[in-house]
């Protein structure tokens, strides 16, 4: 944890002073070994990061005195079309996305993506909260993606996607394409990852009719956990 997220209801009547005596209080003393007086860095979540001076620390809580003054890290340019992996990887996913700086998921629906799947509370909005938030911790941020489910893929590609892509540039991720990726993307865009194996050609011919364009990082075919982080590094970072 590189930052104590705050949640809106930590802050009470004084936003200045706050007591935290769940799961947060016991990483601060056992993990984070700290000591009165000692500050760290915390941010409210969706809003602005800062830092929190320990006044008072005991078995049971921590009471903090915080200042928030700084805006978080801004988000890359980028909304992550996913088919939706297994649910054993997802939370991962959803994680590393999140920590690098993704501003809205879809989760999709595709041809080999087992029906179970979308029923795994593996995948629930629970666990991919909680996910996104450990991503959050981990990359000082405070704002949340925004997370979404397209559970039928062929009226999210006709109906939805194109006025998604309406002023983004749309990348479809394929490791038989013939094209290379782009370099540097700085404009607002929209990557579409498949599921393990890929998309099925007619699911490729649909999105590349509603405006996506297809590349691949080369012969060699990436597990989609694997496919995300590198993609996104290769693309923007």
């Amino acid at each position: 944890m590189n930052l104590l997220l705050l949640q809106p209801e930590d802050l009470g009547t004084n936003p200045e002073h706050i007591t935290l005596s769940d799961a947060r209080a016991e990483h601060i003393r056992n993990v984070l070994r700290a000591n009165l007086g000692d500050t760290l860095k915390v941010g409210l979540l969706n809003g602005l990061t800062g830092s929190a001076n320990i006044t008072a620390i005991s078995a049971t809580s921590v009471s903090l005195k915080c200042e928030l003054h700084t805006s978080p890290p801004a988000k890359l340019p980028l909304t992550l079309l996913l088919a939706l992996p297994r649910p054993k990887m997802a939370k991962r996913i959803i994680r590393a996305a999140t920590e690098l700086g993704a501003a809205e998921i879809i989760l999709l629906n595709s041809y080999r993506v087992e029906k179970s799947y979308w029923q795994s509370p593996l995948v629930s909005d629970e666990t991919l909260h909680k996910a996104m938030l450990e991503g959050l911790e981990q990359a000082g941020d405070t704002v949340l993606p925004i997370l979404r489910r397209a559970t039928r893929f062929k009226p999210f590609i006709e109906d939805e996607l194109p006025s998604l892509l309406g002023g983004k540039i749309g990348l479809l991720a394929h490791p038989y394409s013939d094209q290379g990726p782009p370099q540097s993307v700085t404009q607002n865009c929209l990557l579409a990852i498949g599921p393990e194996g890929g998309f099925i050609p007619y699911e490729c011919e649909k999105l590349i009719a509603a405006g996506m364009q297809s590349f691949s990082l080369g012969p060699r075919i990436l597990k989609t956990e694997t496919a995300v982080s590198t993609l996104i590094g290769r693309l923007f970072l």
